[in-house]
């Protein structure tokens, strides 16, 4: 029987309403959990890597720590401007991510959005907009510089457009620095942003590239600094992305791993939570009342017991 979450979110955000996933409990009985949590849409080879990430972090087999804090950024979902200024001024921390480009929404949406973030981080914090790859190259620099002046100016734009190739386009025509997120973590080669001086910045994200060690080779491969971010788990998988970041040599930015605050509930006791725009290295210990109450139903299990069937019938089939 796997032990499969159902959390109701705060707010709708990258399109769901409800964050689903599996914990998965190191088979030695050392207490260690690791998080798999590929999101509903994604096939069997793209969910393979982030089932390593949970089995490495069920192992226990992270690396040391450099440091025993990590900076974070507060995650603005595609809300109106009120919405905003709160989720900031109850986050705690002093830098905010914001997501723009929203479908159905207009660029004076964003606006009133950065607006309303600047006003609530005050002049010293800094802000950074997430664009997940929807403009053209055209929209992306006409967006990034009405933005900059929106937000009183931005730490940098991550994603503005879909390819590697438009997106050394953009960097190019832009003053405003430029990070990489899906042009790594789901390219065949995430090199390319490296060779094609494609990005000023790394977005990595552990569950996606296989692990912290998988992260930490790639990090030390693609020469740029890094931003570890968030793909919207639970405080067992945030851990996976606090272990990253606390073990990269150099960590220049504040990280995107404070989203457990997106979510109506948490799988631990002591959940994974910004203080003084900080997070605590270390590996929380699940509560089983806690989920007990987020069990997802019968039917969904089903499912993720036949997705899982899946991954391991691919793992089966790859030649050893």
């Amino acid at each position: 029987m796997l032990e499969v979450f159902s959390i109701p979110m705060r707010t709708r955000f990258r399109g769901i309403t409800v964050r689903e996933g599996v914990l998965v409990r190191d088979p030695e009985g050392s207490g260690a959990w690791g998080e798999w949590s590929p999101f509903l849409d994604y096939g069997a080879e793209v969910a393979e890597p982030w089932l390593r990430c949970a089995e490495e972090a069920a192992a226990g087999d992270w690396p040391a720590p450099v440091r025993h804090l990590v900076p974070v950024n507060v995650t603005v979902p595609a809300v109106g401007p009120e919405q905003a200024h709160a989720i900031v001024k109850a986050g705690g921390c002093t830098t905010a991510k914001v997501k723009v480009a929203e479908p159905g929404q207009t660029l004076a949406d964003d606006e009133a959005r950065l607006e309303a973030v600047r006003d609530a981080l005050g002049p010293s914090g800094a802000v950074r907009i997430d664009a997940n790859g929807a403009w053209s190259v055209d929209e992306a620099v006409t967006a990034i510089g009405l933005l900059d002046r929106a937000s009183g100016g931005l730490e940098y734009a991550e994603q503005p457009v879909a390819s590697v190739e438009d997106l050394a386009l953009v960097r190019r025509r832009v003053g405003v620095l430029i990070a990489a997120d899906e042009s790594i973590r789901r390219a065949a080669d995430p090199y390319r942003v490296r060779d094609l001086e494609a990005a000023d910045i790394a977005v990595l994200k552990v569950q996606p590239l296989g692990g912290v060690r998988a992260c930490l080779r790639i990090a030390e491969d693609i020469g740029l600094p890094v931003v570890v971010s968030s793909a919207l788990e639970t405080s067992v998988g945030i851990a996976a992305g606090v272990a990253l970041a606390a073990a990269l040599p150099a960590l220049p930015y504040a990280c995107g791993l404070a989203t457990v605050q997106l979510f109506h509930g948490d799988v631990v006791v002591d959940s994974l939570l910004p203080v003084g725009g900080n997070l605590s290295v270390g590996a929380p210990l699940v509560d089983e009342g806690l989920l007990a109450g987020l069990r997802a139903e019968p039917e969904r299990v089903a499912c993720w017991e036949a997705r899982l069937a899946e991954v391991r019938a691919l793992r089966q089939d790859r030649p050893s």
